[in-house]
């Protein structure tokens, strides 16, 4: 799953995890043959950047780490809880050490809080003091 030599990023959305880039062996060969994805980042997505030592660890058996079907448990939680609960998992997966450097970048779009502006309105009074 690479992507210019790149694993692409996986998007999670509540329910639903998704990799913007065509799989591995689906691409061109030339700079050329490479596209432009765009896709929507919305409130409550988490983009989920990671290296190639994630996706490529082996467990005793020889068995990938199921990176998107694992991501996709947990696309609810918080990027913090999300990388605690992908870093203990992958460490069980490979049996408590990788082979290989591994590192996980999740972003969170929040969702957009709008606050009511009050724009020039000035109240003037008058206090009377007993």
């Amino acid at each position: 799953m690479t992507s210019c030599g790149h694993p692409p990023p996986l998007l999670l959305s509540p329910g639903n995890a998704v990799h913007p880039a065509p799989p591995l062996g689906i691409g061109g060969t030339g700079p050329e043959d490479y596209g432009l994805d765009v896709v929507s980042f919305e409130p409550g997505d988490t983009l989920l950047l990671y290296t190639d030592g994630v996706v490529e660890a082996r467990d005793a058996d020889g068995g990938f780490y199921p990176f998107t079907e694992r991501a996709a448990q947990w696309t609810d939680h918080s990027p913090e809880a999300l990388l605690h609960h992908l870093r203990r998992d992958l460490l069980s997966h490979v049996g408590g050490r990788l082979g290989d450097d591994a590192a996980l970048i999740a972003l969170h779009r929040t969702p957009t809080v709008h606050r009511d502006r009050h724009h020039g309105k000035i109240t003037h009074g008058l206090r009377h003091r007993p």
